[in-house]
C-alpha cells in the first residue's frame, strides 16, 4: 500500500532515517559527519543555515494551514498584560484594570466572527493572535466559545510565550523569527483589529499600517479599538499636520468602541482602490 501511495520512485527519507539506526556501531558512522544533514541538529543550527532555518519557518505553518483548508482570517493584536474583567485586581496598575473590558470585547468580537467561520466551514475569516495572554488569549477564547478553530503565532520569548489555552491545538505554531511571524500574520488576513497594548502591539500596528501605506499590501479594514486609548497613546492629526504622513493616511484604519461596530466596517467594506 505504501509503494501505491508513493509518488515517485525513490526511496523516502523516513525509510532512510529508520535504516541509518540498524548500521553497525563504528568510529566512522558515530562521527558527525555521517549524520544525514536534516537530521543533524549541530548542523542546522550553524549560522551558516539561517537562511535554511528562515525558510523552514515559512513553510511549516504555511502547509498545515492549507492542509486545513485556511483560505482567510481575520487577526487580533493587543496587550498580553490586560487581564480578564474577573482578573482585574490582579492588574499592576489601574489603568490595566480599566482596559479589562477591551478583554471582553476582543472575546465577543473573535466570538462573533468565528460565528461566521463556522458557515465556511473553518475556511475563512479564522481569529489569528499571537497565541499569548492578555489581549491575545481574549481573542482564542472567544473563538473557542463559539465551537470554531482559531490560531496561535507564539514567539520564543522570555516571558509570556507559552500558548494560550484556548488556541486550536492544531494550529498552535512557535517562532524563532520574528519576520518570519509577523509574514503569517497578514499573509491571509481579511481584517486587521488593534487593541490597546504596548511595544509589540504598536509595532503590529505602525509595521502592518506601513505595509499598506506604500501598497506593498492591499487595503483590509484596519479597526482600532478604543478611540480614547489611541488618541491619548497617538497624536494622529499631528503626523499629518507635520507632514511625516498624508492626510489620506488617515483614513488607512477606523477607530471603534465595540464589537459589533467592527463587524460593521467589516460588513460595509469596499476597497477604494
Amino acid at each position: 500500500m505504501k509503494e501505491e501511495l508513493r509518488s515517485h520512485p525513490f526511496r523516502d527519507s523516513i525509510e532512510d532515517i529508520a535504516a541509518a539506526k540498524r548500521i553497525p556501531d563504528t568510529p566512522q558512522t558515530r562521527a558527525p559527519a555521517y549524520r544525514i544533514a536534516f537530521t543533524d541538529r549541530d548542523f542546522m543550527l550553524r549560522e551558516e543555515l539561517r537562511p535554511v532555518r528562515l525558510q523552514l519557518e515559512l513553510l511549516k505553518p504555511q502547509l498545515i494551514m492549507d492542509e486545513r483548508g485556511i483560505e482567510s482570517t481575520v487577526v487580533m493584536f493587543g496587550g498580553a498584560r490586560i487581564p480578564a474583567p474577573e482578573q482585574r485586581d490582579t492588574a499592576k496598575t489601574q489603568v490595566l484594570a480599566d482596559l479589562s473590558h477591551y478583554y471582553e470585547e476582543a472575546r465577543r468580537f473573535a466570538r462573533l466572527i468565528t460565528e461566521r467561520s463556522l458557515a465556511t466551514y473553518g475556511r475563512e475569516d479564522v481569529v489569528v493572535t499571537g497565541g499569548g495572554p492578555g489581549v491575545m488569549e481574549a481573542g482564542n477564547r472567544g473563538a473557542h466559545e463559539a465551537g470554531g478553530q482559531s490560531i496561535g503565532l507564539n514567539i520564543v520569548l522570555p516571558h509570556e510565550q507559552a500558548p494560550n489555552t484556548y488556541v486550536t491545538p492544531d494550529l498552535s505554531f512557535n517562532f524563532h523569527y520574528f519576520a518570519i511571524r509577523k509574514m503569517h500574520f497578514l499573509m491571509r488576513a481579511k481584517a486587521i483589529c488593534v487593541f490597546p497594548g504596548g511595544f509589540g502591539t504598536m509595532d503590529e500596528l505602525f509595521e502592518s499600517l506601513t505595509l499598506i501605506q506604500t501598497q506593498r499590501m492591499k487595503r483590509v479594514p484596519f479597526l482600532l479599538f478604543g478611540r480614547d486609548w489611541w488618541e491619548k497613546v497617538v497624536n494622529w492629526s499631528m503626523l499629518a499636520e507635520a507632514g511625516v504622513i498624508s492626510p489620506e493616511d488617515l483614513e488607512l484604519f477606523t477607530i471603534v468602541e465595540t464589537a459589533e461596530e467592527a463587524i460593521a466596517v467589516i460588513d460595509n467594506w469596499k476597497d477604494p482602490c
